[in-house]
């Protein structure tokens, strides 16, 4: 097998070492090529001419980000090679989610029995597409829209339009606020982790818009849900972690079926408080609450909004919009696990 090997360099629970112990093992299974990522998007552009160069496989050593930026990559090339995930980032959720060990070393040893074993998963993405009236045409581009190309393939798009997969959450208010907060706290020098963003939304909370909710849910053949201050879309459970406790606001949510969905219609503190009761720890059910708007197993519904909120993607801050439909594309990709 040939597999590409993608690092981030900066990937914050790895060093150089350990790095070097993973590329020796991996390079002892397989015919192993590395290159380290340089830019923001560039694990985007390399994942999507493997293919095309005869790479059976695309590996990524990095965070959430930089696996979102291999998948998106994988989905835009001709062929698809299958995604090998060594996570290296501060929540690694998407890795965790599938079951791998959290430390990258721990994670290689599992991804090289799967190897052997010639195992592996097939799991849904989902997909948004944002402030667009129409789409002329058809294909990917994918892969050079997150390099920032000017000239991409595929879909001709109205100015101010894109869209992007995202593998495990996208959201819209105030998750994304505080992605956005600490993304500038990363920007100054702040290390990621759980504590940073655990602080970063508790100072967040009483500055964001409690009074005036934004956001309308639209699904096919079912009423507008309207009232929205913040709404998150899951394409697996959970939805994130802080440290080793998983938070699960959409536990039925998986890879195997559509996309999940939780709006907030009341942002207070007794219905955060109760929220978060709800859904922090091993045996968090679904949520119930009259101020709540959930939506299982969808294979597609559109959020739009009365003005620009904030805008996320696998924890990855996408700026203001105003409308976004999300999709889900079913048996997408194949992971060795």
């Amino acid at each position: 097998m040939r597999a590409l090997l993608l690092v981030n360099p900066k990937a914050t629970s790895t060093n150089r070492r350990s790095r070097d112990v993973l590329i020796r093992a991996l390079g002892a299974a397989v015919e192993l090529t590395v290159e380290e990522t340089r830019y923001r998007g560039h694990a985007a552009v390399l994942a999507g001419t493997a293919g095309a160069k005869g790479f059976d496989a695309v590996a990524v050593l990095g965070g959430d980000g930089t696996v979102n930026e291999v998948a998106n990559g994988l989905m835009a090339g001709e062929a698809r090679p299958k995604l090998i995930i060594i996570p290296g980032g501060s929540a690694n959720v998407l890795a965790r989610a599938l079951g791998l060990p959290n430390h990258p070393i721990e994670a290689t040893g599992a991804v090289l029995e799967a190897l052997r074993d010639g195992r592996h998963r097939t799991i849904s993405l989902g997909h948004a597409t944002w402030d667009l009236d129409e789409t002329l045409g058809d294909g990917g581009g994918l892969a050079a829209e997150i390099a920032g190309a000017s000239d991409v393939s595929g879909p001709r798009r109205r100015a101010g339009g894109g869209s992007r997969y995202f593998t495990f959450c996208a959201g819209l208010g105030y998750d994304a606020e505080v992605i956005r907060a600490v993304e500038g706290l990363r920007s100054a020098g702040y290390r990621a982790s759980p504590t940073l963003y655990v602080n970063t939304a508790l100072r967040h909370y009483f500055m964001t818009d409690r009074r005036h909710p934004a956001m309308t849910l639209h699904r096919p053949r079912l009423a507008d849900e309207r009232g929205i201050f913040l709404a998150i879309v899951s394409n697996t459970a959970p939805w994130t972690y802080i440290g080793n406790r998983p938070v699960n606001p959409t536990p039925w949510a998986g890879f195997d079926t559509g996309l999940d969905l939780i709006g907030l219609q009341r942002l207070g503190l007794p219905a955060m408080l109760g929220l978060v009761r709800q859904i922090v720890g091993e045996r968090a059910g679904l949520p119930a609450g009259k101020h709540l708007v959930q939506a299982h197993d969808e294979a597609e519904f559109t959020l739009s909004a009365e003005r620009p909120v904030a805008f996320q993607l696998d924890g990855d801050y996408l700026g203001e919009r105003e409308r976004v439909v999300f999709r889900s594309i079913p048996d997408a990709l194949q992971v060795l696990v």
